[in-house]
């Protein structure tokens, strides 16, 4: 034992040591000293307003400003992405600006862009309304020649079909009263043009139609150019029309429809010589508006440009400086004695960092006083710190996402950096699908620095974060594939020859009789001979069942195991008596000797049927094993890891509630003593300078919790043993699937004399490899490994009650923050 506590820590193993401290800083250097604790990101400050909502904190107007500038930083941005420009990658030099100036600077900034955009909105409504006002000319010209040339034709057919009708008044439409001979309508035909949007066309003229009780007549005209609406900057299809109607109501009607529907209504003379006029005058606006719209866009894309220069350098910069106020903020203000008071955890290894941050705070502000940081004790725990790197982060995000680690507790990522991508490859063994893999991933590590400074999407971003997880996958992937000699589902003589061969030249009754053996087996993995005999399936089946539960067993001791090192840690002797150790004797009791068994039966070749003797085990325990038999004394140790199993659940559930009850009890009454703290401990010797705070003994509490967690591990020992079972099953469905796409689509294409069909064959073959093989089998895998992990493995040790060391860093601010 002396030597396990003599090893050096393990980097990973546990998390950091922490301490409590508290700052009292001057005001004067208050600003300063939380900007260097933001560079060097090792403090986490705990809320000491949190009683006091955001408006009646102290820095709370030095936040608004910020959050000002913040919006007016966005306008800014949106302006840019709206004008198709590109913000410059390197910021241009500038001299460091103080917040003052760099709000002066924002204010004019946006106020001559909103005076630009506000001018040229005006002149685009303007160019827009002339520009339709040209085509509404040119159309509504063509309908009114088109209209006169059509009047001979229609008076004639007036002459000779209305006039005997003597309802005529009553029934005839407006243009034929209007040629009428004889003046039947005193107001005469009038007609309103105008512009509309075409999505709105048939709906529009629905509703005149109706309004005008069909007086009216309609025509339209597809626009030749399309309008730049001025808030979207979309081009927008439009289209001209004419109405034609008689009379001041239907008049009134009609524009108040128009209003109604955003159509444009414009005059046109009926006179050509005027409507020639006009059109040269429009023409003539039209193209002086082109040339200011374009001088203005220059010099909103000048401007637009020379702000996009500096914009990345400014958003950081009010990131910061909003993030130092809102720390500010959770600092406590003492208005007599001039200082901010403030707590927080930091790693131990960090104080000296922070002590001399701390000191160039107040020589650079040039106070006068210095800012005390000294260390506190505290009741609650400290937050849980593990110091990692881009390979082993995406493996503690792993086990984060169940729970993070108790302060100072057994850390899995440890195990599970190599555990989880074998387990993975276990189930996805195939060396040609991992070599893919291996791809994907050296592709991702290849372009590792560009894409980490890019912006990703969801899915992307996470595969990328990943991507060593994948590169580990892919290896163990090969090597599982290897040992199950599977290549796309192909064997092959990799490591030499088969030592199986036919028992005759013809091989005729290889499927059915079977191979005979005639040499020593296979050096590395299954004998390629193996695929396709009558055996095949039985063997592996065989094979991958009992590796699983050996692997199984395997892991589950290995986390029974650190929950040992994690009560040596806590310096618990009671869970290692009366929890480490009926666990480990319960667990290898009834599934430790089934892996023996597997083992013994695999190096002696015997025939027993191992679930005979499982089964008889409980239920005949003194039976003769007769041909089941595997070793000499084999009954007795039957009956005696039988009876040890049945011990270990007692041992498990009773000791520890009563124990823990005398322990109170003799507090209670005085009998114990223990160390009274003080604010001079040693941290060193009290890493995680916390005071232990007895709570209140509730031994009916206790036992039920006991209770559940014998009660669960005596169950979970059989869930989760069958629950590793899941390592054969994928695997073989793994294995037959591809066996399918191999067999049924590429070889069966391939037995056709015909180019085409043995493309689509390959087409088909590729497709089912890389979107069911390659992306929904490694899905399926890795959420298995997930689970195996979580549930199996860490539930044996792990508690994941602790919470996250988020310190106060500049680094650690995106986006989202402004």
């Amino acid at each position: 034992m002396e030597y396990i506590d003599n090893l050096p820590p393990m980097d990973l193993m546990r998390s950091e040591k922490m301490t409590f401290v508290q700052l009292i800083i001057p005001v004067e250097s208050a600003h300063r000293a939380i900007s260097y604790l933001g560079q060097l990101g090792l403090l986490q400050f705990r809320d000491l307003n949190a009683d006091k909502s955001p408006f009646q904190r102290t820095f709370v107007n030095q936040v608004k400003r910020c959050a000002e500038m913040s919006r007016k930083l966005r306008f800014f941005k949106d302006q840019i992405h709206k004008a198709g420009l590109l913000p410059s990658p390197r910021p241009a030099s500038q001299p460091d600006l103080e917040l003052e100036e760099l709000e002066v600077q924002l204010g004019e900034h946006e106020h001559e862009l909103i005076e630009m955009n506000s001018n040229g909105e005006k002149l685009r409504q303007t160019y827009n309304e002339l520009l339709e006002f040209k085509m509404v000319l040119q159309k509504a010209s063509d309908f009114l020649v088109s209209s006169s040339s059509n009047a001979t034709v229609q008076e004639r057919e007036m002459d000779e079909n209305i006039y005997s009708n003597n309802n005529y008044a009553d029934t005839a439409s407006l243009l034929e009263q209007e040629m009428q001979p004889e003046p039947s309508n005193q107001s005469g035909v009038r007609f309103i043009s105008g512009m509309i949007c075409k999505s709105k066309v048939l709906t529009f003229e629905r509703m005149l139609f109706r309004a005008t009780r069909g007086n009216m007549f309609f025509n339209q005209a597809t626009a030749d150019d399309q309008i730049m609406d001025p808030l979207s900057n979309e081009m927008v299809e439009k289209t001209v029309f004419v109405v034609f109607f008689s009379g001041e109501q239907a008049r009134t009607k009609i524009l108040k429809i128009c209003d109604a529907f955003g159509a444009n209504c414009y005059p046109v003379p009926e006179d050509i010589g005027k409507r020639s006029q006009i059109t040269r005058e429009v023409l003539s606006r039209l193209s002086e508006l082109e040339t200011t719209l374009d001088a203005g866009l220059r010099h909103r894309d000048k401007a637009l440009t020379s702000i996009g220069f500096h914009l990345a350098k400014w958003m950081n910069m009010v990131r910061r400086e909003k993030a130092v106020y809102d720390t500010l903020n959770m600092l406590n203000f003492d208005v007599t004695k001039k200082c901010l008071v403030g707590e927080g955890w930091c790693p131990i290894f960090a104080k000296p960092k922070i002590q001399d941050a701390l000191q160039r705070a107040t020589f650079d502000s040039n106070s006068q006083v210095g800012i005390i940081f000294h260390v506190m004790d505290a009741l609650e725990s400290p937050p849980t710190y593990f110091r990692t790197n881009y390979f082993t982060s995406a493996f503690q995000e792993i086990v984060d996402a169940y729970g993070v680690a108790k302060y100072q507790e057994a850390n899995p990522a440890v195990y599970t950096i190599v555990t989880f991508p074998f387990l993975f490859a276990v189930m996805f063994g195939d060396w040609g699908h991992g070599i893919c893999l291996l791809l994907g991933a050296l592709v991702l590590l290849a372009r590792e620095r560009k894409l980490s400074s890019q912006k990703l999407g969801s899915f992307m971003e996470m595969l990328f974060g990943g991507r060593y997880v994948l590169l580990l996958m892919s290896l163990f992937s090969i090597y599982c594939g290897l040992i199950y000699n599977e290549f796309f589902s192909v064997p092959f003589h990799i490591f030499g020859s088969s030592a199986y061969k036919c028992r005759d030249t013809s091989c005729s009754d290889a499927r059915t009789v079977g191979l005979v053996k005639y040499q020593d087996p296979y050096p590395f993995g299954v004998d390629p001979s193996w695929r396709g005999s009558r055996t095949e399936l039985p063997f592996l089946n065989s094979l991958k069942m009992k590796m699983s539960i050996l692997l199984g067993v395997a892991q589950m001791n290995l986390g029974i195991m650190l929950s040992y090192f994690n009560a040596r840690f806590f310096s618990s002797s009671l869970d290692i008596k009366y929890q480490f150790v009926p666990q480990v004797i319960f667990l290898n009791s009834l599934f430790g000797y089934l892996s023996l068994l597997i083992i013994v039966k695999w190096c002696t070749g015997s025939q027993a049927d191992l679930y005979h003797v499982m089964i008889y085990m409980f239920l005949s325990p003194f039976e003769d094993l007769r041909d089941n038999r595997l070793f000499w004394g084999q009954s007795v140790l039957q009956v005696i890891l039988l009876l040890c199993a049945v011990v270990a659940v007692p041992w498990m559930l009773f000791p520890k509630p009563f124990i823990l009850k005398r322990q109170h009890t003799e507090r209670f009454q005085g009998r114990t003593y223990g160390l009274l703290g003080t604010s001079e401990m040693n941290v060193d010797e009290e890493p995680d300078s916390a005071r232990i705070h007895h709570e209140d003994f509730n031994f009916s509490e206790v036992f039920v919790h006991q209770m559940i967690h014998s009660i669960e591990f005596v169950l979970g020992a059989v869930s989760n043993t069958a629950s590793y079972l899941r390592l054969w099953a994928l695997s073989l469905a793994h294995s037959e699937l591809s066996t399918v796409f191999y067999e049924k689509v590429l070889l069966l294409a391939w037995g056709y004399d015909n180019i085409i069909i043995r493309l689509v064959g390959l087409a088909v073959f590729a497709f089912a490899t890389a979107f069911i093989l390659l992306m929904m089998e490694t899905l399926s895998a890795f959420l298995h490994a997930l689970r195996l992990h979580w549930v199996e493995f860490q539930n044996k040790f792990y508690h994941g009650d602790g919470y996250k060391f988020r310190p106060f860093s500049f680094a650690s601010l995106t986006e989202d923050d402004d």
